[in-house]
Order: C-alpha cells, then sequence, then structure tokens
C-alpha cells in the first residue's frame, strides 16, 4: 500500500533573487533599439543610396549574364520518368515537377483542383548578415542573378542557397558567408525562423529565415555592399530591385518591444485563437500524383501547359552566369500566365492601422492555411467570371483611386524557381468594416509578432509586411520620386504607417 504524505503548507516567501552567471536574459533589451537605428539611416557607411543604381550596374557589366529557352526535352541532365512523366534531374537531387490533386472542404463550400507542383525536399538557408559599422547596423546584401529574375539582377540576402549548393552536388564554388550561418562561434542570431514559399507552386517547401549578427572583421567581395535598413527600405519602394528571398527575410525582423502597447481591434489571444479556428475547420488534402495523369494540362514539345492558356506554364531554359557558384546549367520553371496582385486592404481603427488578413488555403503548404494578403490573385486567371462568382476584394483593389494606395510597388517573385513572375503589392485604403469569414482584421506588430513562428504567415504577406516597415519610415519619400532619381520605373507609397513591429493557382 502507497503511503501519501501530506505536503507542508507552501507559503509565499519574499527572498532576494540571485542570478546564476550561467543564465542569460531571455531577450536582448537593445536589439529593438539598434534595428530602429538602422531603420531610421538613410545614409549608409559604406555605399550612399544615391549610388546604388550605379553600383548595381556595375556588378551587372562585370559579369556575363544570359538565358536561352529551350524545349523541356532539350534540357540538360533533367528528363520525364517514362511510367510517372515527372521532371527531374538525373542526380536524383535538387526537384522535380510532379503532379498535385488538392481537395478543400471548409464545410461551406468543397473545391478540387489538378496541376504541376515542385518538389524540392530540401531546407535551404536564407541569410542577412548584419554588422555595425558607426553605431549603426548595416546588412551585407548580395547583387545575384536569378534566371527567372525580368531584369536578372537584383538584390539578394547575404546568403541564398539550397542544401544542394551548398554542399556543393553541383560541384560548383564554395557558398560565400555560409560559415556565418552554420558556425555558431562566427556570429549571434538576431532571427531565425523556418517559413514557406509559394504554397501555390511547391509542395511543402520551407527555408530558414535567418539574420545574424558577425563576430569579428568581414572580408570584403565586390559583389556584395552593406546597406542600412533604411536604405533597403527606400530600395522596397522600387520596381523590381530588393529580390523575395531578401524581402521574407526582412520581414522576420523582431518587432519593436513596446508594439503591443499600441493595442489592437483584438487581442494577441483572440488573433491567435481566430487562427487556429480557420485551421481546423479547413479539410485539405494534397496527394501527389504522376504528372503524366493530370487532367486538362498538355505536355507539349516545348512546355507543359493548361489547355485553356490559364495559370502558368513549366518552362526549360539554358543558364549563363559568371558570377554564380555554377556558371552555367539547364532546369525547368514555371512560368505564370500573366502579373498578380497582392494587397492589404487597410484602414485606421481608433488611430491605429490595421490591415485585412485572409486565412488561405494553397495545396503546397504545410498545414491548411496560412494567413496572406486580403488580395492574391493573378486577375487574368479570373477574366471569364462575373458578380459574385469573382474573388473577394479582387476589383475593389483592382479600381482603387491613386489617393487610396498607400503602398504600390511591382516585385519579383523567386527568380530561381519562377520565370517572369511578378506581382503588382499593394496597400490600399478601405471604408470596409466587415470581417467576412476568412477574413480579420490585425494590427501589422501583430503580423510581425506572428511571423515569429513557422508556417503562420505566407511569403506574399511576409513581402509586403517587409514594405509596411519600409513606408513606416517617418517622412520616407515617395517611391515615385525615388524611382526618378534612379531612373527607374513610377512606384508610390506613402509614409503613413506609424505601428509596424501562390499566387493564387
Amino acid at each position: 500500500m502507497t503511503t501519501l504524505t501530506a505536503l507542508p503548507e507552501l507559503k509565499p516567501r519574499l527572498t532576494a533573487v540571485t542570478v546564476s552567471p550561467l543564465l542569460k536574459p531571455r531577450t536582448d533589451p537593445d536589439l529593438s533599439v539598434r534595428l530602429a537605428r538602422s531603420a531610421a539611416a538613410r545614409s549608409g557607411s559604406h555605399l550612399a543610396t544615391a549610388d546604388f543604381a550605379d553600383w548595381l550596374s556595375e556588378r551587372r557589366e562585370a559579369h556575363q549574364f544570359r538565358i536561352e529557352r529551350v524545349p523541356l526535352e532539350q534540357l540538360d541532365g533533367w528528363s520525364f520518368d517514362p511510367d510517372t512523366g515527372n521532371l527531374g534531374h538525373h542526380s536524383g537531387r535538387f526537384f522535380t515537377v510532379e503532379g498535385l490533386h488538392v481537395t478543400t472542404d471548409d464545410h461551406s463550400r468543397q473545391e478540387e483542383w489538378y496541376q504541376p507542383v515542385i518538389k524540392q525536399p530540401e531546407v535551404g538557408i536564407l541569410g542577412i548578415l548584419v554588422k555595425e559599422f558607426d553605431g549603426v547596423l548595416h546588412c551585407l546584401m548580395q547583387a545575384k542573378m536569378e534566371p527567372g529574375n525580368p531584369n536578372l539582377l537584383q538584390l539578394s540576402p547575404t546568403v541564398q542557397a539550397t542544401r544542394s549548393n551548398y554542399t556543393k552536388v553541383h560541384k560548383g564554388a564554395d557558398v560565400k558567408y555560409l560559415e556565418y550561418f552554420t558556425d555558431p562561434s562566427r556570429s549571434r542570431v538576431v532571427a531565425d525562423v523556418l517559413q514557406s514559399e509559394h504554397g501555390s507552386w511547391f509542395f511543402h517547401k520551407s527555408n530558414r529565415n535567418m539574420i545574424v549578427e558577425a563576430v569579428g572583421e568581414v572580408a570584403e567581395d565586390p559583389d556584395f555592399c552593406w546597406l542600412t535598413l533604411g536604405q533597403i527600405g527606400e530600395l522596397l519602394l522600387l520596381d523590381n530591385v530588393v529580390n523575395m528571398d531578401s524581402r521574407t527575410v526582412l520581414a522576420c525582423v523582431p518587432p519593436e518591444s513596446g508594439a503591443a502597447g499600441t493595442g489592437g481591434l483584438h487581442t494577441d489571444t483572440e488573433v491567435r485563437s481566430w487562427f487556429t479556428a480557420e485551421r481546423s475547420r479547413h479539410d485539405v488534402t494534397a496527394e501527389r500524383i504522376p504528372l503524366a495523369s493530370l487532367p486538362d494540362w498538355v505536355r507539349g514539345e516545348s512546355t507543359v501547359s493548361h489547355r485553356l492558356g490559364r495559370y502558368f506554364d513549366v518552362v526549360g531554359v539554358n543558364v549563363y552566369a559568371g558570377s554564380r557558384e555554377v556558371t552555367s546549367w539547364s532546369q525547368p520553371l514555371f512560368e505564370p500566365v500573366g502579373r498578380g496582385v497582392a494587397a492589404f486592404l487597410c484602414r485606421d481603427i481608433g488611430g491605429v492601422p490595421h490591415v485585412l488578413v485572409h486565412a488561405r488555403v494553397e495545396g503546397g503548404f504545410l498545414d491548411t492555411v496560412e494567413l496572406g494578403p486580403t488580395v492574391q490573385y493573378t486577375p487574368g486567371n479570373y477574366a471569364h467570371l462575373r458578380g459574385e462568382q469573382r474573388p473577394r476584394f479582387l476589383d475593389d483593389v483592382l479600381a482603387a483611386d491613386p489617393e487610396r494606395i498607400r503602398y504600390e510597388a511591382v516585385h519579383a517573385e523567386e527568380g530561381g524557381r519562377f520565370l517572369n513572375a511578378e506581382a503588382r503589392y499593394m496597400v490600399v485604403d478601405t471604408d470596409q468594416t466587415e470581417e467576412p469569414p476568412g477574413y480579420l482584421w490585425v494590427t501589422p506588430g501583430q503580423l510581425s509578432t506572428l511571423v515569429q513562428h513557422s508556417h503562420y504567415v505566407n511569403v506574399q504577406a511576409r513581402t509586403l509586411i517587409a514594405c509596411l516597415n519600409a513606408i513606416s519610415l517617418e517622412g520616407a519619400a515617395p517611391a515615385a520620386q525615388a524611382s526618378q532619381a534612379s531612373g527607374g520605373a513610377g512606384s508610390r507609397a506613402t509614409a503613413v504607417l506609424e505601428e509596424t513591429g501562390g499566387l493564387s493557382r
């Protein structure tokens, strides 16, 4: 028999707390101040923002870049499996193009579709190295060529590499600065979170989004430059300058420690509870199937395309890039049919800016839904629909009066897998007050807090978070003015947001 001995009465005791030398503060109290200082710095210690366009042009002229379209059948090292029709590399590495069958049920509507999808099981590293110069944090950014970028060369993170890249499956050169992200003695972590990629085109793809601060000196390289967060924010006002991988890492910057004090329409707990409920009410089945078995998708002489000419094509390219770890290769790319739109509707509630997020289902997500922009569609895919059949809020955004647009710029999606994939990113004022099923008003600060968790916020919404952070800078120049100064295309932003803390198939 077990004898239960009564526990002594527990009484509160006031004792002096001695902090063990083994313990560290749970958060860095100085980090948010240092990040804010960098975000406010419009001039850097190494490269003036006004000189950036010339620097990027010099890097473009320093290397040879060339892209040639070729039929998929002629891709060197790639072939269609004779049984499944899946397109893969002879090494069995990198990625494969397969078929996907998706069914969804949110207990009010059922949907089903078939599509090609990229299966790339490796977790890559997207990392920005930071270091203080003259008391201000600077980010080491790279002029990186990606074959799918409309202008080829864009501003990339310090490291942007798949595991195949940095383990040198391709037998290429070492990935520069990789050691700062793999050797803890070389740096200290500022941010590190696993994030999804485009759920409409990738199947269960994740990358490690990292920001680390260098310990010791950092060797210089002509294809890299040091920029403050404020300088990068100004470049985010321009079309096709800052690449997708940079934008998603920048969105992971830890929010300001006092951001929660501004309040919101919903408490943080209410937001998380709503998101959990959204994940629970959606039943999503995504089954990988042979590419050759996809209904309505046709494998032609040069491409794999939808019979109606919608959504995207699978195309092949030969790539020549003098600045990459491997200077030439062949690969398939997804090329969307038309430019997408990704937009937040925005309104002030009690003097605090809020954006309307959408709990989106995408076939390639690891979980059922992630938080996306209010609108995330390729308009041409819905041109045949009328009235209530059209996506909610899409026409409101497309018809927005210029005076309602707080931010607007065209950004390219991931140039390593997608060809000429662009979206018009926007933040649009609205009088909309309702929260339809699947939508919720949250503050940018709440969204930035959720980004610190894996697979909560999708890649398009993370781009918009980076853009919101950019236009929150007090006195930021409108993008049209900055664009004229740099000779770029005109996009627009207004510095009015103060609280920040797949494309559709």
